[in-house]
């Protein structure tokens, strides 16, 4: 509860005493309740304009993006690296993940205690991650540190160590955390799931098997690196307040030097749709943990934008239909929520939902139905609007940060799209007709093209399972 909330609580009694104490005992009535004013309208949303960004290519491929943001004397630098498990071989699943690590865990010119400790000097910390699709450095720090974060990232990701000693106990962290992801229901859906849609092809290798993990060597390592990270798959990103004349010539002393490396490279998968419904049995569980999956649209489809309003409508936001009918209205499940997933030339859409065992059958039932209806019927104009309301809201509010700014750049260049894309959004989420939503999801939501994962109790919950059987109409 709020404090808000306790203050009106305890607030409004007390009014209610004083009122009593001040009016006659014997006032009359009010001859009718005052009318209630209506609220006003809600503002159309603005656009969001995207600060001009200038760009340059350094020699060996490394792509700059400059971009003056906001008035706070702080800048966020941000390497990205177009390379993750996406460039795995099928014994190397989470080699990626263990180089990344790793790039934190000293260079050979700093210890890791010593990389920590500069980038506090400089009033931030790195930050560091592994994607299926990417590897990123960041830093965010004060303005006048900008062009020693530069020389940071650039050693972190030019000179790493690679000790093997670290080596050896970052795997071990690994193994732990990959068996305490094993322990939950969801994660073992998401992997069946990847399994079902992509195969052999490394997004469908979710967990390694332990004794690969354990086999990797600092010379595994440091052979996935060498093949992988370079300045031709590389953009820097640096957003903020800062000077743009000796950025520019930190970034080129420090890495001009870099190694080109690969050029980029496109693998992009042919998903696949299970044939029937695949179980993972749970014996005991009180609750069953459901997906229901299709191949969707990627960012580079010209009808992403509807893919997204489609998506928050049927169960991508507290409000959506889906969450609206089995939470709300039935209490099946606490937290249903749909989602794009999306890679390069590559997405699909996910209703995900951790239901009660005994009502595993029916929850997939009202997830059909609300798929079905939406199929066949368009979305009345005020909640088509709300939703829309919402998703421009929320693209503004995850713009109003310099790494916000920094996800977006990253995101519409990994997918090749323009800054337009940023500039026209909240105008295209706007433009989505009703008929649009519906349209889309009957040509893309259809029965024939889903992929269902159940976990849970096989025996109680197999029974229930025939409510998938027959095709949406």
């Amino acid at each position: 509860m709020t404090t808000h909330s306790i203050r009106t609580r305890l607030v409004a009694p007390a009014l209610m005493v004083l009122g009593m104490l001040s009016t006659p005992a014997f006032a009359a009535a009010p001859a009718s309740a005052p009318t209630k004013e209506a609220p006003p309208a809600a503002a159309a949303p603005k656009p969001f304009k995207v600060p001009v960004r200038t760009e340059f290519t350094l020699d060996n491929g490394l792509e700059v993006s400059l971009l003056p943001y906001g008035d706070m004397p702080k800048v966020a630098i941000q390497l990205a690296i177009d390379t993750g498990n996406i460039h795995e071989k099928a014994t190397e699943t989470w080699l990626a993940d263990l180089t990344g690590k790793l790039l934190s865990e000293g260079t050979t010119t700093r210890s890791a205690e010593q990389l920590a400790q500069a980038a506090a000097q400089l009033g931030g910390s790195l930050n560091i991650g592994t994607t299926m699709d990417q590897t990123y450095v960041g830093l965010e720090v004060l303005s006048e540190s900008a062009p020693d974060a530069v020389a940071l990232i650039a050693d972190v990701i030019q000179n790493p160590a690679f000790p093997p000693a670290e080596v050896e106990r970052v795997k071990g962290d690994l193994v732990r955390e990959m068996a305490i992801y094993k322990s939950r229901p969801g994660t073992l859906a998401d992997e069946r799931l990847l399994q079902s849609l992509y195969g052999d092809h490394p997004y469908g290798r979710y967990f390694p098997p332990e004794a690969q993990l354990k086999g990797y060597t600092p010379e595994a390592v440091r052979a996935h690196y060498d093949a992988n990270i370079g300045a031709a798959r590389a953009r820097l990103y640096v957003v903020g307040r800062f000077e743009p004349a000796p950025v520019e010539k930190a970034i080129r002393d420090a890495f001009t030097g870099w190694k080109a490396g690969a050029a980029r490279l496109r693998n992009v998968p042919k998903q696949k749709v299970a044939k029937a419904v695949q179980f993972i049995d749970r014996p005991g569980s009180v609750q069953s943990t459901v997906r229901v999956a299709v191949k969707g649209l990627p960012p580079s489809s010209p009808d992403y934008v509807k893919q997204t309003v489609m998506n928050t409508l049927l169960g991508g936001y507290f409000s959506s239909r889906i969450t609206a009918n089995i939470r709300e209205a039935k209490g099946y499940t606490y937290s249903p929520y749909s989602d794009v997933s999306t890679h390069l030339e590559d997405a699909y859409w996910v209703q995900n939902a951790d239901v009660t065992t005994a009502v595993t059958g029916e929850s997939l039932k009202e997830i059909l139905k609300e798929v079905a209806t939406l199929r066949k019927t368009p979305p009345p104009a005020d909640e088509l609007s709300a939703v829309q309301s919402y998703l421009a809201g929320s693209f503004l509010l995850q713009n109003s940060s310099r790494s916000g700014i920094i996800y977006q750049l990253r995101f519409v260049d990994l997918h090749g799209l323009p800054d337009s894309y940023l500039q026209n959004y909240v105008q295209s989420v706007m433009a989505v007709t009703p008929e649009q939503v519906q349209q889309l999801a009957a040509k893309m939501l259809t029965r024939e093209a889903m992929t269902f994962i159940v976990v849970g109790d096989q025996k109680l919950v197999a029974p229930q399972l025939k409510v998938v059987s027959p095709a949406l109409k």
